[in-house]
C-alpha cells in the first residue's frame, strides 16, 4: 500500500476534490462487466417441461397436508426442539447472524482512547488522546460486504428450512414405516400359525400309517424357517424405532402410538415447474449463495481501488489526571489516501479466485435444479409404477387364496403332496407381504414427491 496524499485540518480542499475525480475514473476503469446469474437461471428454469398429471393429485401447502395425523405431528415437533444436527443448522445461522454484526461495524467511525501518565523529578504530567478514525465508502465496498453477509444469512435460513422439511419427511416416512412392519410381524405370525398347523395335521397322519417322514420333515423345515423371519422382522420393527428415536433426538425410550392400519396419504398436485422451483429451499439457499459471491467478487475487485481515510485526534496535557481530560484539547484532522501499488499479483489472484467461487455457486445451483427436475419426474413414475404393481399384486393374491383352498383339498384326498401344499402356503404369504410393502412404498413415495414439490413444514 502507498501513500498517495494527505492533508490536516482542510488546508487544500482543492486537492482532495481533485483526487476524489482521479479516484472515480480509476475505479471505473477497474470494475468488471458482472454477469447476470439471474436471467441465466430463468433461462435453465424455463426449460423444464411441465410435470406429468394424475387424477388422483389434490393441492397441499404443507407436508404435514399430506397426512394428518396429531401423534405424527407431535413427533416432528420434539425433532424441531431436539435433533442435534437441525439445531446445528440453527447455530450456524445464528453465527451468521453474529458476523453481519461484525461486517456492519466496519461502516462505523472507530474510536479509541488512551491516557499516560509521566513523573519527572517532582513533576507529573497527565496526557489523554482520543483518536476517531472513519474509512469512507467511497466504492460502496463495505456496503457489498455488508450485503453479502445478509444474504449468507438469507442461505442459512433456506438451508433450515430445507434441514426441517428433510427431517419432517424422514420422520414422516419412518413413521409409516412402523406401521409397514407390524404388518409385517402379523403376516408372518399368521404365516408361521398355518404351518405349525399344517404340521400338526401332516404328523398325525404319519401317525396314522398315510404319510411319510419326508413330509414331516418338510413341514418342520418351513415351521423354523417362519420363525427365523418372525424374528427378523421383530428385530427390524425394534431397529425403525430406534432410528425415529434418532430423528426426534429422544435418548430415553418412549412409546410410540401408531395406528393399525395404513392412514391416507394425500397425492400432492404438481404444480408448475416455476412454482416448485420457487418454493424449494435449497434451491432459494443456492441462488442466495450466488448472489452473496457475486457481492464478495465486486469486493475483491474493489481491493484494487484506493481507499480514503478520515481519522479526527485530540490531545490534552496538565499537572493533574483532571486537567488532562480534554479541557482545552489540541486537535487535528488527518486525510489520507491509499492505493496498492505492487503486491505480487495477490489481489488479481484474489478477484479470480472470487470470479471461479461464483461460477462455482452457480454450477451447483444447476446440479440441485436437475436433481430437483429429477426427483418430481422420478416420484410421479413411482406412483403409477407403484399403482399397477398393487392392483396385479392384488389380484395374484385373490387367484392364491382359492388356489391354496384347492391344494388343501386335493391334498386331502392324496392328489397332492406336502410340499406342493407348502409351496401354495408359502405363495400366498409371500404375495401379502408383497402387497404390505407395495402399500408402504407408495404412501412413502408421495411424502418423498411432496418433498420433491418443495412442500415443507413450518421452521
Amino acid at each position: 500500500m502507498a501513500v498517495i496524499g494527505s492533508c490536516q485540518q482542510y488546508k487544500n480542499p482543492v486537492w482532495g476534490l481533485v483526487s476524489l475525480m482521479l479516484l472515480t475514473l480509476n475505479g471505473c476503469s477497474v470494475m468488471p462487466e458482472r454477469t447476470n446469474y439471474q436471467a441465466q437461471i430463468i433461462e435453465e428454469q424455463s426449460t423444464v417441461e411441465a410435470w406429468q398429471q394424475i387424477s388422483e393429485m389434490q393441492s397441499a401447502s404443507t407436508l404435514t397436508d399430506l397426512l394428518d395425523s396429531p401423534a405424527l405431528q407431535t413427533l416432528i415437533e420434539q425433532a424441531r426442539v431436539n435433533h442435534p444436527g437441525l439445531q446445528q443448522t440453527l447455530l450456524t445461522l445464528q453465527i451468521r447472524q453474529v458476523q453481519l454484526r461484525q461486517t456492519q461495524a466496519d461502516q462505523r467511525p472507530q474510536v479509541s482512547v488512551s491516557s499516560s501518565h509521566e513523573r519527572q523529578s517532582s513533576d507529573n504530567r497527565f496526557s489523554s488522546q482520543l483518536n476517531v478514525g472513519w474509512q469512507l465508502d467511497l466504492w460502496g465496498k463495505i456496503a457489498d460486504s455488508v450485503s453479502a453477509a445478509e444474504l449468507d444469512i438469507v442461505e442459512q435460513q433456506w438451508l433450515y428450512q430445507s434441514a426441517m422439511d428433510t427431517l419432517a419427511a424422514e420422520i414422516m416416512r419412518a413413521w409409516l414405516n412402523l406401521i409397514a412392519l407390524q404388518h409385517s410381524i402379523e403376516i408372518e405370525q399368521q404365516r408361521l400359525t398355518d404351518f405349525e398347523q399344517t404340521e400338526l395335521f401332516i404328523a398325525q397322519r404319519y401317525r396314522n400309517g398315510l404319510g411319510t417322514l419326508e413330509d414331516v420333515d418338510s413341514a418342520r423345515t418351513s415351521v423354523a424357517s417362519s420363525r427365523a423371519r418372525l424374528v427378523a422382522a421383530k428385530e427390524d420393527l425394534q431397529r425403525q424405532q430406534n432410528d425415529l428415536r434418532l430423528l426426534t433426538g429422544q435418548i430415553v425410550p418412549v412409546e410410540l402410538l401408531t395406528p393399525t392400519d395404513y392412514p391416507e396419504v394425500v397425492l400432492p398436485l404438481a404444480g408448475l415447474p416455476t412454482q416448485t422451483m420457487a418454493r424449494r429451499p435449497d434451491l432459494q439457499a443456492a441462488f442466495a449463495a450466488i448472489q452473496a459471491n457475486d457481492l464478495r467478487s465486486q469486493v475483491a475487485y474493489k481491493d484494487l481501488l484506493p481507499e480514503l481515510n478520515l481519522q479526527l485526534l485530540l490531545n490534552d496535557s496538565a499537572s493533574n489526571a483532571r486537567g488532562a481530560l480534554f479541557a482545552a484539547p489540541a486537535w487535528s484532522i488527518l486525510t489520507q489516501l491509499t492505493a496498492p501499488l505492487y503486491q505480487g499479483g495477490r489481489l488479481r489472484a484474489a478477484t479470480e479466485i472470487a470470479e471461479l467461487q461464483t461460477e462455482q455457486s452457480y454450477q451447483a445451483y444447476r446440479e440441485l435444479l436437475l436433481s430437483a427436475v429429477v426427483e418430481v419426474d422420478q416420484a410421479i413414475s413411482q406412483e403409477q409404477s407403484l399403482a399397477l404393481q398393487y392392483q396385479h399384486i392384488s389380484t395374484a393374491l385373490q387367484s392364491a387364496e382359492r388356489n391354496l383352498l384347492n391344494y388343501q383339498q386335493r391334498y386331502r384326498n392324496g392328489l397332492a403332496t406336502i410340499l406342493e401344499l407348502l409351496s401354495v402356503q408359502q405363495q400366498r404369504y409371500d404375495l401379502q407381504a408383497q402387497l404390505n410393502t407395495l402399500a408402504y412404498q407408495r404412501l412413502a413415495n408421495r411424502i418423498d414427491l411432496g418433498l420433491a414439490l418443495g412442500l415443507g413444514v413450518e421452521a
